[in-house]
């Protein structure tokens, strides 16, 4: 598995596994989370995404359940979770109103509820969840480095950024923002023409990509909007010997900008075919065939 090094205290594994969906499986057990884990370590996939909004905040803590019972899990994985979205829900179930919250108190509150609840003493990679109009650069910024000097977050990230929301936070760290993760799939194709990848790329930054496979959608045998994609993708994919899903993550890898898919199922024979992916190589002509078949026409 190729890893992508992001400063010298963090590299991550190509593939990420998100456990956003961690919650909705019916056994939720520590051994079951742990073998999830497994067949990511057998791929050389070592990454796990997490968030304290996932699961209704609950999704961190059956994290912690499974190191609690297998502690030696912790030192082969890199833990990435996110915070600043605040929802009527489990330990804010009193909230009015969802919200987003940048304040140091908030963040430095969520960083601490973490790495009590996954069991954890530092987090590998903290990303703000989701821009927030009333954020205070200038305290958000302190915050995150702040979190950084005290050895409770290795590296920080965002996630849903915008060019100009990233530069904001920037101007006021002193470490360097690693990555944004971002919605990228094939129905999802925008980033790649409204400046988001090309902003990462100028910078030397890997986006991580939520949702690579649309959530579903590009499987929907009964949308008719996306059956002709839907019917060139599985042509294609059976010229490579994969299936339609490694097909889709293939042609985010196969971008320049080191794209890191965020896979998140929780079907332990589907996991354990995340890395199919790796075995396309996927030429330009190839690339712009299925890109093609994204937009519903010729490029121009």
């Amino acid at each position: 598995m190729q890893r992508i090094k992001f400063n010298d205290s963090l590299e991550m594994s190509r593939i990420v596994y998100g456990m956003w969906r961690l919650g909705d499986d019916p056994d939720t057990s520590p051994v079951h989370i742990q073998a999830k884990i497994e067949a990511c370590l057998e791929q050389g996939i070592t990454t796990m995404d997490q968030a304290d909004i996932y699961g209704g905040y609950e999704a961190e803590e059956l994290l912690g359940s499974c190191f609690k019972q297998s502690p030696s899990l912790r030192d082969k994985v890199e833990i990435v979770t996110k915070c600043d979205i605040v929802a009527p829900a489990g330990r804010y179930a009193d909230a009015r109103v969802k919200y987003y919250d940048t304040s140091a108190h908030h963040i430095g509150a969520s960083i601490d509820h973490s790495l009590r609840l996954m069991n954890i003493d530092h987090i590998n990679l903290l990303l703000i969840h989701r821009p927030d109009p009333m954020m205070d650069h200038h305290e958000t910024g302190a915050a995150l480095d702040a979190a950084v000097s005290s050895g409770k977050v290795g590296s920080i990230g965002v996630s849903n950024f915008k060019p100009h929301d990233w530069n904001l936070l920037q101007s006021a760290m002193s470490n360097k923002l690693v990555t944004n993760q971002i919605e990228i799939s094939v129905l999802a194709h925008e980033a790649f023409t409204n400046g988001d990848i090309a902003f990462h790329q100028q910078h030397g930054v890997s986006p991580m990509a939520w949702s690579p496979l649309a959530g579903g959608a590009l499987f929907d045998e009964g949308n008719a909007d996306t059956k002709a994609l839907r019917d060139g993708m599985k042509r294609i994919a059976s010229d490579h010997g994969v299936g339609v899903d490694a097909l889709a993550v293939a042609w985010l890898l196969a971008h320049p900008s080191k794209i890191l898919p965020v896979m998140g199922t929780n079907k332990i024979d589907r996991m354990k075919d995340f890395s199919d992916a790796l075995r396309v190589n996927m030429d330009r002509q190839t690339w712009f065939e299925i890109y093609t078949l994204a937009l519903g026409r010729e490029v121009a």
